[in-house]
């Protein structure tokens, strides 16, 4: 989808809250501790690798990598990229990395690095003017001789979503037939706006949201992108709503959809099928969220480009606690539990529990 301005984000966290949903004295809510990032980009690509080792990419080209827990950020862009807008980043490790330029037509692009951003190849660009891809994702490595899986989508073209899947790491990647999509509701498409419309678990399992038309849907994939199904989702759908993110909230893979609304027309989102739950009446309206790999996972909450904020769940998205009123455009949590989110104006930040 096209350029889309979703201001808030969402964190999902481990533990239950007390009885009521409320926080004791002995839960005391999390906070985001500001990092200096020395550049005024806007940071919609986030990846989390450690407590220590984090990625963003955003506006101007600009990529920024720390491994001393955001005390110091280096630029390590691609050289020559100034005019790209780097939505998605999906890193590996403090070395490896795959980042996606969004745009129509050649503007969307992806670049793999495995020396730490010093030397970038470019791995794909956009042929076709009537592309434009949103997001990028891979799946969970099934052993450590197992060649990473990823899937990087656009919006449809002739009715149908459209896919580049790789088998090797974002090293190369090929095209997948149009049959292997439902058709597209009109107006149906992806947002670009927090790298969050794709994501992936397991070796094959993968989930796309949607929005733009008058039903938010989720699409998913048990076979790593070969074939889809479709699920219609409660969340409100129009040109500038729908499901915004997508993230992984169940043992099983399952992904919990979050939804956002935009004061400026853009281009939809994207679907997936398997459990896509709303959060309950009254859940925070934000942009992204994201759900650590302990304990209770966190569930999707919805945007409102108004009322900036983070906010945490502890029950799987029954009930909420802010915890922060700053913006933000994206989060990423690690397994383990080690949160980051990142925003407009060089804003990036990690959790402190």
């Amino acid at each position: 989808m096209r350029v889309v301005r979703a201001l808030l984000v969402l964190l999902g966290a481990v533990l239950p809250l007390a009885a009521g949903g409320v926080a004791t004295a002995a839960q005391r809510l999390p906070s985001w501790q500001l990092t200096p990032t020395g550049t005024t980009a806007q940071f919609r690509g986030l990846s989390a690798v450690g407590g220590r080792v984090a990625w963003v990419s955003g506006t101007q080209g600009t990529v920024l990598r720390t491994t001393d827990g955001g005390r110091t950020w280096t630029p390590v862009g691609p050289p020559g990229t100034g005019t790209l807008e780097f939505r998605d980043i999906e890193a590996f490790d403090a070395d490896h990395a795959v980042v996606l330029a969004i745009g129509p037509g050649t503007d969307s692009r992806i670049y793999r690095t495995d020396d730490a951003g010093r030397h970038w190849r470019e791995t794909f660009r956009n042929p076709d003017p009537a592309a434009f891809f949103d997001c990028v994702a891979f799946f969970d490595c099934v052993a450590f001789f197992d060649p990473r899986r990823g899937l990087a989508m656009s919006d449809p073209v002739d009715g149908k979503f459209r896919a580049q899947a790789s088998a090797d790491g974002g090293r190369t990647w090929r095209q997948l037939p149009a049959a292997a999509f439902p058709p597209a509701l009109p107006g149906e498409a992806g947002f670009a706006a927090s790298g969050r419309c794709l994501t992936a678990s397991g070796p094959a399992d993968g989930w796309l949201a949607t929005g733009g038309a008058t039903t938010a849907r989720v699409l998913h994939t048990g076979d790593a992108g070969q074939h889809w199904t479709v699920a219609a989702t409660p969340l409100p759908s129009s040109a500038s709503a729908g499901v915004f993110a997508l993230s992984r909230s169940t043992p099983r893979g399952g992904a919990s959809p979050s939804a956002a609304t935009s004061p400026t027309p853009p281009r939809p989102a994207r679907p997936s099928r398997s459990r896509a739950t709303a959060a309950a009446p009254g859940a925070p309206r934000r942009s992204t969220r994201r759900a650590t790999g302990r304990g209770r996972r966190g569930s999707a909450g919805r945007s409102s480009p108004s009322v900036p904020g983070s906010d945490l769940s502890r029950d799987g998205g029954r009930h909420w606690s802010p915890f922060d009123t700053g913006s933000f455009d994206t989060v990423d949590c690690t397994p383990l539990g080690s949160c980051w989110a990142s925003g407009t104006g060089g804003r990036v930040a990690r959790l402190v529990r």
